[in-house]
Parts: structure tokens; C-alpha cells; sequence
């Protein structure tokens, strides 16, 4: 048990002076999920989603740390943090995504993938961009009953549906193939998550056809008052 004293003198650093991602397509990729996740998870204030951040996970030793691509973690505040740290937020993430790399296919694959199921992850996700380091690219596990001696669960591989996608039972959402580019679909609707440019050219779309709307609505009325003053 760590004294006050003790757990107030430990620093839990925000960075390692790193850069964030191996190459420009990883840090494209990753910045573009982030911001597709996000605007997903807009109107709720229950879902926390970032993106490169340290997360802490044992308590009182701050070398104890990783630096998820991306992750998703469900029924906390939507408040931006420095860190994650899991006895602070009395939980771990959901989900955690790996962009793998030259660099970390193999730890994503091996001691990454052993923590996150000791965490209790409930589902983790591999893609690699570069379709140089994984086979198939993309790669899914999510975390199954184990009996009694392994209560929290054991990592087994997402089964591949029909069209090649793997689900997230805990997103709602479908991960799939199209070309050598990875999409996201709502599992519900089957509509895709867009792209950042695309969503704002939607939106920038939907603005202009509500304002000429409402333009439409305020001639009528005036022509309705008109029409009244001439009775």
C-alpha cells in the first residue's frame, strides 16, 4: 500500500518526447479514426475516445504504461485528459486500436495484446496500413468467458463476416476492406462512418437545405400575412 505522501511525489509523465506515429500514413490514419469516432460519439457525454495518450495501468509505478493508437472507453465523462490512468477512472478502456508498423507489429500482436486481455479490453482491433506486417490486415479479438480460474476473460479472434468485416459488439459499428483502405459502417443503418471532408461537406449541404428551407417558411408566412390584411 503506497502512503499520500508516497502517491503525491510520483510523476506519471504525459510524454516521452516521441513522435506520435511511425509514418505519415500512420499518423493520417489515426488522426482520421480519432476524428470519425468522435463526431460518432458527439451527443453522448458517457464516451471518452483519444488517441495516443499514456495510459497508466498499475498503480504507484509510472514505467507501468502504454501508448494506445486509439481507444474507446464507455460510462465515464467525455472531459479531456493528460493521462489514463485505471485506478483513477476505475476502469480500462473498452477498446483499443493498433495501427501496427515495422516497428511494433510483433509487441501489438504479442505483449500488447497479453496486457490488454489482463486489463480486460473488451475488445481489441490490429490494422496495418502499409499491408506489409499482418495477414489478413486486419485483425480483431474480443474478450470470452474463461471458467473460474480466468474470470475476466480470454482474448478469441473475431470471426469474419460474410462481406470480410469484423464487428465491435461494443461500438455498433463494422470494420471493413474496401480496396486497400479500411472503412467503418454502423451496424444498424449499414451507412458508413465519413471521412472528415466528406462529413463536412454533408453538413455544409444539410446547413444550406435547412436556411433555404427556412428561408422558403418565412416568405410563405409573410405571404399569409398579406393575404390576411387583404380580408
Amino acid at each position: 500500500m503506497f502512503t499520500q505522501l508516497e502517491t503525491q511525489t510520483l510523476e506519471y509523465p504525459e510524454s516521452d518526447g516521441e513522435p506520435m506515429a511511425e509514418t505519415g500514413i500512420h499518423v493520417t490514419i489515426i488522426t482520421l479514426f480519432l476524428t470519425m469516432l468522435r463526431t460518432y460519439f458527439r451527443r453522448r457525454d458517457d464516451v471518452y475516445v483519444s488517441a495516443n495518450m499514456f495510459l497508466y495501468y498499475r498503480e504507484g509505478n509510472p514505467n507501468k504504461k502504454l501508448a494506445p493508437d486509439l481507444f474507446v472507453v464507455f460510462g465515464v465523462s467525455s472531459d479531456e485528459r493528460r493521462t489514463w490512468k485505471n485506478w483513477e477512472e476505475g476502469k480500462a478502456p473498452d477498446i483499443i486500436f493498433e495501427f501496427t508498423s515495422k516497428s511494433t507489429w510483433d509487441e501489438d500482436l504479442g505483449s500488447k495484446k497479453g496486457l490488454y486481455e489482463w486489463m480486460g479490453v473488451k475488445e481489441y482491433f490490429l490494422f496495418d496500413p502499409l499491408h506489409e506486417y499482418l495477414q489478413p490486415a486486419l485483425q480483431g479479438f474480443r474478450l470470452t468467458p474463461n471458467g473460474e480460474h480466468n474470470p475476466d476473460g480470454k482474448y478469441t479472434p473475431i470471426p469474419t463476416g460474410n462481406m470480410g468485416e469484423l464487428t465491435s459488439i461494443q461500438l455498433g459499428l463494422a470494420f471493413r476492406m474496401e480496396g486497400d483502405e479500411l472503412r467503418l459502417f454502423e451496424l444498424e443503418t449499414g451507412e458508413p462512418l465519413l471521412p472528415p471532408l466528406e462529413l463536412a461537406e454533408v453538413l455544409e449541404q444539410e446547413t444550406a437545405a435547412r436556411q433555404s428551407l427556412e428561408t422558403e417558411l418565412a416568405q410563405l408566412k409573410a405571404e399569409l400575412a398579406r393575404l390576411k390584411g387583404k380580408e
